[in-house]
């Protein structure tokens, strides 16, 4: 491991972060960021697509208040993380099974850091699919928490059949490196005005996301490729009809929830014994980056999840 750039003008993280390159066993560079936050145990956040580390500075710095240090991946193809295509704004990876490839990196990283434990996984949007296969393949955590986890995808009935067939047909025609139709080569936050937007409702949280992308425009991303959208709906189908894995889980989605499917999460979850699923009144897609109420309620019932989950 070796040292890499934290772009600490903008994560707003608490003291002591640092960033690591990692080298994964298929030789792709993946950046880690890790911020201490006492001696409770670690969070390994795992973001969302297009996110990077420095987002999650402020959620570093609420779960340090509650005593637990947090571990967050650029995923392959985001933040300052090796990107696959010439076309870097291209959300691409040829199969889902390759973050799990980032997945062991980044538990290898923690393992040889000593970070803290009991470890446990926070999952948010396209990472609830990692975050799902990777405790069904026995990622060594305490709990597990989700945050409108991508375990199927919000698109309409009558277009998922040319979604799956367009998809489909890309790679036999090399054509998987397009964008998937509709999705914009620019970040959303840049392109989408505050009003209206799907992803939260504080006003100042938007900002930040769209200054951050200013501030430092090699983290953006845009839309995702062809290739893309059809492994993350391989992905979402298979672990559809796995079991849950015998593990703690909290899940949060919001009531106004618009791009992961909210039938696959209450569908998952009537199946996960014990897990608990928490509707966030009003909330959107990015809980964690909401108001300061939403925040703090999520925040203290992680914490709490968590302190259970260590009992056990």
């Amino acid at each position: 491991m070796e040292e890499a750039p934290l772009f600490c003008d903008i994560a707003d993280g608490p003291p002591g972060g640092r960033a690591l390159w990692l080298s994964t066993r298929d030789g792709v560079r993946l950046r880690i960021g890790h911020w201490p936050g006492g001696d409770k145990g670690t969070v390994l956040l795992f973001p969302g697509r297009t996110e990077f580390i420095e987002k999650y500075g402020v959620t570093a710095a609420d779960f340090a208040a509650r005593g637990y240090g947090t571990l967050v991946i650029d995923w392959r193809g985001q933040g300052l993380s090796a990107r696959a295509l010439r076309d870097a704004m291209t959300g691409h990876v040829m199969h889902f099974s390759e973050y799990q490839t980032d997945v062991a990196a980044m538990t290898g990283a923690a393992a040889a850091l000593k970070l803290p434990r009991p470890w446990h996984l926070l999952a948010h949007s396209m990472s609830g699919s990692i975050g799902l296969r990777a405790v069904m393949r026995g990622l060594p955590v305490a709990s597990c928490a989700f945050s409108a986890p991508m375990w199927g995808i919000a698109i309409k009935p009558a277009l998922r059949p040319l979604a799956w067939s367009l998809g489909w047909s890309s790679r036999p025609l090399r054509l998987g490196h397009l964008y998937a139709p509709g999705t914009p080569r620019r970040s959303y936050v840049l392109e989408a005005p505050f009003t209206g937007n799907t992803l939260t409702r504080d006003a100042d949280m938007y900002k930040r996301m769209g200054q951050q992308l200013r501030v430092h425009p090699e983290l953006a991303l845009g839309g995702p490729s062809l290739q893309w959208l059809f492994a993350a709906l391989r992905e979402c189908r298979a672990l559809s009809v796995m079991p849950a894995p015998d593990l703690p889980c909290l899940t949060f989605i919001g009531s106004e929830e618009e791009i992961v499917s909210r039938a696959s999460v209450d569908a998952r979850m009537a199946r996960w014994p014990g897990a608990r699923l928490e509707v966030v009144k009003g909330g959107r897609h990015e809980l964690l980056m909401d108001t300061a109420e939403t925040r703090a309620h999520v925040t203290d019932l992680l914490a709490a999840h968590w302190e259970d989950a260590a009992r056990l």
